[in-house]
């Protein structure tokens, strides 16, 4: 026998049906009972035994049952009035589902009857939806027939259902009087001749694979989608297969998916929609049987059966964590599109109660609450909340985002709705588009609250306002609150001390602020409090006013004293600004730590942003070139730069880091990418000007780089702040004049920069300012100059400075005619400089080694000896078992920057796994010289 084109993999069913048909032929018939899932295609094998029966010289009597039907509705649709067999008379009507004795009797007689004239078929199809004494007596027929030319071919509906199935119609019959035969869901193979016999062998298997996928197994499911598809598209198939059911016309595959969901019941098909709507919620099944059966109060024991169950046909395919995942988005959105809006909206509700009495995390439950309207109690702010707390910890600004957005939606105080109000506009200023939150932030000033929480939305205001160039606005903003802060004395000191910081944005603020604030402190010290002395100190520093010494003095002092909360971060951002320009770098990382791990990173501060770029000073005074390029705050300006116009301290040492490492080309990239012009004023504006010029000199363009240096200064100098602590811009200019043919002018520079490098006195400082002294003084007096330079670097361990004053002495060595001592000190800059990555410098070595008639020293390019001291550090945490992310969180890095530095580690090291790197680094710079020397074929110059 040949079935009909459409059936695919029924080659045993077809061979039943055939042995059946000729073996009631024969006279002795049987129950036939075919199963299978809604959707195999039953009726469809039904239709084909009828075909073949019919075929066979049989007569076919059909029956379709339906639920809701009268008592023996579906026998007397086998052999109603007007048959071909001839009129039949009705039975008397029955109440409920009584059985008719006599009206049965007499149906079977009929059917004795019609068996005498020819063998017959008795096809029923979904016997499951008939009523019960249709059933009876299909039941007491199949007992009966053995005997007769005819064959009782039924069809039943057979899968796993959240309400218990009714007893399946051969419970009570012996097996010997019922043969049964279950249909599979089709296979992928059959389900992929499907496709392909549909639209053709030319389609893309990932197309083929997503039909596959969203068929599920049913050739139901498969040939609605199929007909969706082409309908849609009848010459040129979509590129892939849609998601939603809104790309589908006319609508067969949601419309069977409906069907499919119906015939299973309402208990079925509410928790397949409760599945469908939580298919991203992660979890094993057991989890989301739990959890599904919570959502429509079904039990998890039936929901944990259906979940297995569905995995089996094809509906559900296990995630990679073994969770229970729609096979195809398209399938789940389906399912989803049963329930409105209103109703999946309640079921997300429902999810996140049932998740919060199950003790799952808070950001679970917050992702359902995402999709809900609000709720009105208590426990959504809070899980809302918490929440967005986990997200910013861990770096997710987008999730953060999206919970305090979604909790302003709920009713709470005002205090509290300030205080996210806060939160949510410092975020969405900092990571999205100031536009947004500067409004938010204004509101939460505006609304009554407790004291504390009025500062903290004041001074992140004032902070976003101060970024934007409205540094006067942002202090009238502070300055309001001193009369409603007049009971709150360490509030009042808070205030003056963001007022202070964020004068930094305007030079005509900032004179008027600190002139304010040093007449009060002068008057009464206890009204400016630790944070108030600690920027008046570094106030000093950076006027020239005060000793490095002396600084730290009072800087420690200050540290010592009881700590108020909400003005400690401005003392440990002052203090470590202070370190970092005394040199005690380890201090001012030591500081730095502690400030940022006592703020809440989505809060804007003054400080935090002050906290960082101190971490990224000292980054630039290490020579963390690595770190400094990879730096996210250092990418190039546009669209990441939000909120701002002007270019930030990160960006001016992304440049210089840029030019020492050789790449001045993505150094005037970053340069070209800000219009300086028009960028508000601020010491960030000032850096970035002295960064451009360094690259400018670089370039040999020695004009424009005074043009930048001689500016920076000009600003800077009209800010009152005139030592070289901040930026070295007098011993910039001293060598562009030098290289311009001005040397009386460039001395003049570098005289005045060695008197205030004396004042704060510091061996970065005096160095540098001796290095370019001697420079442009020349002679023995210059090279003693220079020297001394050398010797004060080399013992305070600054490589950044020491590297150019080691060639600095090299060159005027080379000039008084001592050719050795020059070639020892550029071999050792050259080799300090390839360590440290510092390109430039290492080229400026060796050029002056070629003038003195030196041939290139053998250096470490490669080996444990060519780390730079951050690679190093780096390499051994990673060594050591620390991941990067753990690497990047101890040593408050960017991950981005770990992943960069042991990039370069294993290309020094020759390496290529973490296990390798312990042994790598136990290898002694002796080694590692040696290696040098093979892989170049060159010794020590002569």
């Amino acid at each position: 026998m040949r079935g009909p084109g459409p059936l695919r993999e029924r080659r045993e069913a077809l061979a039943l049906v055939t042995t059946e048909v000729e073996r009631a032929r024969g006279g002795s018939g049987r129950l036939v009972l075919l199963k299978g899932a809604t959707g195999t295609g039953r009726s469809a094998l039904l239709e084909a035994a009828a075909d073949h029966a019919s075929a066979r010289g049989m007569r076919v009597l059909r029956a379709r049952c339906s639920p809701g039907a009268a008592p023996l509705a579906a026998v007397r649709q086998l052999l109603q009035p007007g048959h071909e067999f001839g009129c039949v008379e009705e039975p008397p009507e029955a109440s409920g589902t009584a059985y008719d004795r006599n009206g049965a009797a007499r149906l079977w007689h009929l059917l004795r009857e019609h068996a005498a004239e020819a063998p017959l078929l008795v096809a029923v199809d979904d016997v499951h939806l008939a009523d019960e004494p249709s059933r009876r007596w299909l039941v007491e027929a199949a007992r009966h027939v053995d005997r007769l030319p005819v064959l009782l071919m039924v069809t039943e509906r057979s899968q796993y259902d959240i309400d218990p199935p009714a007893d399946c119609l051969d419970h009570t019959l012996s097996p010997a009087l019922v043969l049964g035969h279950t249909l599979a869901p089709l296979s992928a193979n059959a389900a992929t001749d499907v496709v392909r016999s549909a639209v053709g062998a030319a389609v893309p298997a990932q197309w083929t694979d997503a039909c596959v996928r969203a068929g599920a197994g049913s050739p139901l499911l498969l040939r609605a989608l199929l007909d969706d598809l082409r309908a849609e598209h009848p010459d040129d198939l979509p590129a892939a297969v849609p998601e939603t059911c809104a790309a589908l016309y006319p609508g067969a595959y949601p419309s069977a998916v409906s069907w499919w969901l119906d015939s299973a019941g309402q208990a079925t098909a509410d928790i397949a929609r409760a599945l469908a709507a939580v298919d991203d919620v992660p979890g094993d099944p057991d989890h989301h049987a739990g959890l599904a059966a919570g959502m429509v109060g079904a039990d998890p024991v039936r929901v944990s059966g259906w979940l297995t169950a569905m995995t089996r046909l094809g509906v559900l395919r296990p995630d990679a964590d073994g969770g229970p995942r729609y096979a195809h988005p398209l399938l789940r959105d389906a399912v989803l599109s049963g329930w409105s809006g209103a109703r999946r909206r309640e079921a997300y509700r429902t999810a996140a109660e049932v998740m919060l009495r199950r003790g799952d995390r808070a950001e679970a439950v917050a992702r359902q609450l995402l999709r809900t309207d609000a709720i009105g109690e208590a426990w959504a702010t809070s899980a809302l909340l918490d929440a967005a707390t986990v997200a910013v910890s861990e770096d997710r600004t987008d999730d953060a985002l999206a919970y305090l957005r979604r909790v302003l939606d709920e009713p709470m105080p005002a205090a509290r709705r300030a205080s996210v109000l806060t939160e949510l506009g410092s975020l969405e200023f900092a990571t999205v588009r100031s536009a947004t939150g500067i409004p938010r932030l204004t509101e939460a000033v505006r609304l009554p609250g407790m004291p504390h929480d009025r500062v903290r939305a004041a001074v992140a205001l004032g902070t976003a306002l101060a970024r934007r160039g409205e540094a006067r606005t942002a202090i009238d903003i502070l300055h309001a609150l001193d009369e409603p802060l007049r009971d709150h004395p360490n509030l009042i000191r808070t205030v003056q001390a963001a007022s202070a910081l964020l004068s930094d944005h305007d030079p005509g603020i900032r004179e008027e602020v600190y002139r304010w604030l040093r007449e009060i402190a002068e008057r009464t010290p206890d009204l400016v409090g630790a944070a108030g002395q600690a920027l008046l100190v570094r106030y000093e520093a950076t006027a020239g006013l005060t000793s490095a010494d002396s600084a730290m003095k009072r800087i420690r002092a200050l540290l010592e004293s009881p700590p108020d909360p909400l003005a400690e971060p401005f003392l440990l951002g002052t203090a470590a600004a202070v370190a970092q320009w005394a040199d005690e770098l380890d201090e001012a990382e030591r500081l730095i730590r502690r400030g940022l791990t006592g703020q809440r990173a989505s809060l804007l501060h003054p400080m935090h942003e002050a906290l960082l770029n101190v971490r990224t000073d000292i980054a630039a005074a290490r020579g963390r070139y690595a770190e400094l390029i990879a730096a996210p705050a250092a990418g190039q300006a546009g669209p990441a730069q939000v909120g701002r116009r002007a270019p930030t301290n990160a960006q001016a040492h992304a440049v210089i880091a840029l030019v020492e490492t050789g790449r001045t080309e993505e150094a005037a990239l970053l340069t070209d990418g800000f219009d300086l012009r028009t960028a508000p004023e601020s010491w960030e504006l000032h850096r970035f000007r002295y960064a451009r010029g360094v690259l400018r000199a670089a370039r040999g363009d020695a004009v424009g780089a005074l043009e930048d240096f001689l500016e920076c200064g000009r600003r800077q100098s009209a800010r009152d702040v005139v030592a070289p602590v901040v930026t070295p811009w007098r011993t910039a200019a001293a060598e562009c004049r030098l290289a311009l043919g001005r040397p009386d002018e460039a001395l003049a520079l570098a005289d005045e920069e060695l008197r205030l490098a004396r004042v704060w006195n510091t061996p970065r400082c005096v160095g540098r300012a001796l290095r370019v002294l001697g420079t442009a003084t020349g002679g023995r007096r210059g090279l003693e100059l220079t020297d001394r330079a050398v010797r004060l670097l080399r013992d305070a361990s600054v490589e950044t400075e020491l590297l150019p004053a080691l060639i600095a002495r090299g060159r005027q060595l080379n000039a008084a005619g001592e050719r050795a001592r020059a070639r020892d000190s550029l071999r050792e800059a050259s080799e300090r400089a390839e360590r440290l990555g510092a390109v430039r410098l290492r080229s400026l070595a060796e050029e002056a080694l070629r003038e003195g008639g030196a041939r290139r020293v053998a250096t470490a390019l490669t080996g444990a000896e060519a780390l730079t001291g951050s690679e190093r550090r780096i390499a051994a945490l990673a060594a050591g078992g620390m991941t990067n992310a753990e690497i990047a969180e101890l040593l408050h890095l960017a991950r981005r920057t770990v992943e960069t530095h042991l990039t370069s580690t294993y290309r020094k090291l020759g390496i290529r796994r973490r296990t390798e790197l312990a042994t790598a680094l136990d290898e002694g710079p002796a080694d590692a010289e040696s290696a040098d020397a093979e892989q170049t074929g060159t010794g020590p110059a002569v």
